[in-house]
């Protein structure tokens, strides 16, 4: 093969274009990204209630040092929910945009929400340190009849531990099903089509 014959072949590479998405699939993205941005939307709303409700419980509880522990929990608890809600944001405003109107487009936005799949497991399994803080707080301050030893200590943290574990995650993935994940799956099907 000759010079000639490879900036004609490469030329004709580059003259490819990545495939347009016609006006009737633009439409068909929009309802599952819009659901996608209702309920972003609506989660972020229900985190601010609880985080403003369980600082309100914080600042009735007694004693102080019981008081003081449960808040700076909170206050934990809020600092990874503000790294975590800022990626979820950037993608938001991804896809406030106007919809992608080529495949390739397209396909980045995909990877874009799976992306952030992995993030919101991240998210809810984050979460096991604080419930193992929880249970040595609610370990600590509730009065028991008899003091537990230190055996049913260890069962109760190991226990927790990898059941708050195995809980955190099956929630996770069964809350992004049922308000992400099925629009995802829209999306997914759409690019499968614009494959073909």
């Amino acid at each position: 093969m000759n010079i000639d014959e490879l900036k004609n072949t490469w030329n004709e590479d580059i003259m490819e274009e990545t495939p347009e998405i016609s006006i009737e699939q633009r439409n068909k993205l929009n309802l599952p990204l819009e659901k996608i941005r209702k309920n972003m939307r609506v989660e972020f709303w229900w985190v601010i209630g609880i985080f403003v409700f369980a600082f309100l419980v914080c600042s009735v509880c007694r004693p102080f040092k019981l008081q003081l522990y449960i808040t700076v929990l909170i206050a934990s608890m809020l600092i990874v929910t503000v790294f975590f809600f800022s990626k979820f944001f950037k993608l938001y405003n991804e896809i406030s945009n106007p919809t992608p109107k080529t495949y390739d487009s397209l396909k980045d936005l995909v990877m874009q929400l799976n992306l952030n799949k992995q993030y919101y497991l991240s998210y809810y399994i984050s979460f096991a340190p604080f419930l193992v803080c929880e249970i040595l707080i609610v370990l600590e301050f509730i009065p028991w009849p008899k003091p537990l030893s230190e055996l049913k200590i260890a069962v109760i943290l190991i226990g927790s531990v990898i059941g708050g574990l195995f809980l955190l995650y099956l929630a996770g993935k069964f809350w992004f099903h049922r308000y992400y994940g099925r629009y995802m799956q829209h999306i997914e099907n759409l690019l499968e089509e614009l494959k073909r």
